[in-house]
């Protein structure tokens, strides 16, 4: 066991805190360990999970770290490798980067046996090589030698997106999701989704910026332009916030449901970052964004009855209201967060801070110390074997699995370098040491079915792509110094992260 490993075993959970008073600036803990060693307990995990899947599981997707087995769920392009590279980079860890250099060079992104996910190959494969590109001819260019390789990172993102840019060729711009290279065919689906259609434009307009070449940019754009001004007006319940679903046929919504929730989510996430990622061509996304913001306050803020001083963001559907929530959603702070910063809006920013502690609170009130999947607070609907812990916790579990998902880590990363406050570091640390020691296998981490279960209930035999790319990334860089790719508050960013959390340099003027 190396020596980072012994020192995560000796803290355990004893170094955790308690939710601690909205507004205090330090924790007062026990004795730590310093940010630097936790950097690196941090770096031993990302290390320990990547010498597994390059035992196991590379060149596939990613490492079943249970049976030491591996799956290809995202065609076989090897995704862990990709998806990895931004945090590889941001950690110094040269030998990853480089293998996983070699191995982008020899990706045929023209072959799989499966379907493609428009959405999914953006995020996580487009993305990971132009982040890797940015840092790599930028503040990380001494990092790795072979130029050739570096280079070859924009030239493989574009000829993905050669291969994929068909998938918007319907008659109204709003691209299908699921697609077939092969035979440049689509699942014939009539809608897309909220968040499948506007979680491109981030990845698209930076690939064209970067080849000089438009045509990227303009189908993102396109497809985006429909959900800034949306029709009918009943796609739009309240002002800036859209349904979940537009026709492709005309990019007319289908619908007028509203959440935060997954598949609505990062639509809302990328009209901010899209203002961080160039002000003067994307000031209506920021003014969207706002709109947004403003009504999600308004309209969609709830508070348990049990514990009206947590904040949760309701769903509203045709003059309904639902109140449940997801882990997906728990980005929302680091949103409000960013918004607020950017914007010099104080009272987003305290929204922000008000969702970061609700989500905090499903961590902080199951026994693993991990938020479950889903969750509720509806008074009427709570099950009758969890009426003690709605009482106590203010939420009920839906569902309890913990697939190694970051939104939660991701929004405290936000609120620390956002306000400085120890508080929302040591909230980092808490979930990083439960998620060491609940889902850590002998070859990786593996998703749990259980968070309120000793030891998680059982293990699910998958290690998603985004544990490389957005849990150890978030929870390294917490306890970092500072870069140029570290979130800054204000408007002095250099780099914007995408819904995956790979650093994109931002748009010079």
């Amino acid at each position: 066991m190396r020596a980072t490993s012994l020192l995560l075993a000796a803290v355990g959970l004893a170094g955790s805190t308690v939710a601690h008073p909205f507004g205090e600036t330090e924790a007062v803990l026990g004795p730590q360990l310093q940010s630097q060693e936790k950097a690196d307990a941090v770096k031993e995990a990302f290390q320990h999970a990547w010498d597994g899947y390059m035992k196991y599981a590379f060149p596939h997707d990613e490492l079943h770290p249970v049976s030491n087995g591996y799956g290809d769920s995202r065609n076989g392009w090897g995704a862990s490798a990709v998806d990895a590279l931004s945090t590889a980079i941001v950690m110094g860890n040269a030998d990853a980067v480089n293998t996983i250099l070699d191995h982008i060079s020899k990706i045929d992104y023209t072959r799989t046996p499966d379907g493609v996910s428009l959405f999914e190959t953006t995020i996580r494969y487009l993305a990971g090589m132009l982040s890797g590109y940015d840092l790599l001819t930028g503040p990380a260019s001494d990092l790795v030698s072979n130029t050739e390789n570096v280079d070859n990172l924009l030239t493989q993102a574009k000829n993905l997106a050669d291969v994929l840019k068909f998938a918007f060729s319907t008659d109204s711009g709003v691209p299908y999701n699921n697609i077939n290279i092969t035979s440049k065919a689509s699942d014939g689906a009539t809608t897309n989704g909220l968040a499948v259609t506007g979680t491109l434009v981030l990845e698209w307009t930076r690939l064209s910026d970067l080849l000089g070449d438009d045509v990227y940019a303009e189908l993102s754009q396109k497809a985006e332009s429909y959900l800034l001004a949306p029709q009918p007006s009943s796609g739009e319940p309240f002002p800036g916030l859209v349904g979940s679903n537009v026709y492709i046929s005309n990019g007319e919504f289908a619908d007028g449901a509203v959440s935060w929730n997954g598949g609505d989510d990062s639509f809302y996430e990328y009209l901010i970052k899209m203002y961080v990622y160039d002000p003067k061509r994307f000031e209506t996304y920021k003014d969207r964004w706002v709109l947004a913001a403003e009504s999600t306050i308004k309209h969609l803020t709830s508070h348990p009855k049990p514990r009206p001083e947590l904040t949760f963001l309701s769903s509203y559907n045709n003059g309904n209201y639902d109140l449940s929530s997801q882990h997906l959603t728990c980005f929302d702070g680091g949103s409000f967060l960013l918004g607020g910063s950017v914007l010099g809006r104080q009272d987003f920013i305290d929204f922000g801070l008000d969702l970061v502690h609700g989500c905090e609170a499903t961590y902080n009130q199951t026994l693993t110390g991990i938020g479950p999947d889903s969750w509720g607070w509806d008074p009427k609907k709570v099950p009758s074997d969890q009426k003690d812990f709605y009482e106590r916790a203010g939420f009920y579990i839906n569902s309890g699995y913990y697939v190694l998902r970051p939104e939660v880590i991701e929004s405290f990363y936000y609120a620390y370098r956002i306000t400085g406050r120890a508080v929302y570091r040591d909230w980092v640390w808490n979930a990083f040491v439960a998620i060491n020691a609940t889902c850590r296998t002998d070859s990786g981490f593996a998703a749990v079915t259980n968070v309120n279960a000793k030891n998680g209930g059982s293990k699910d035999d998958n290690q998603e792509s985004f544990l490389f790319a957005e849990v150890m990334k978030y929870s390294y860089l917490t306890h970092a110094d500072d870069a140029e790719w570290q979130v800054q508050p204000g408007d002095g960013n250099t780099f914007v992260f995408n819904t995956e959390a790979h650093p994109m340099r931002v748009k010079h003027t």
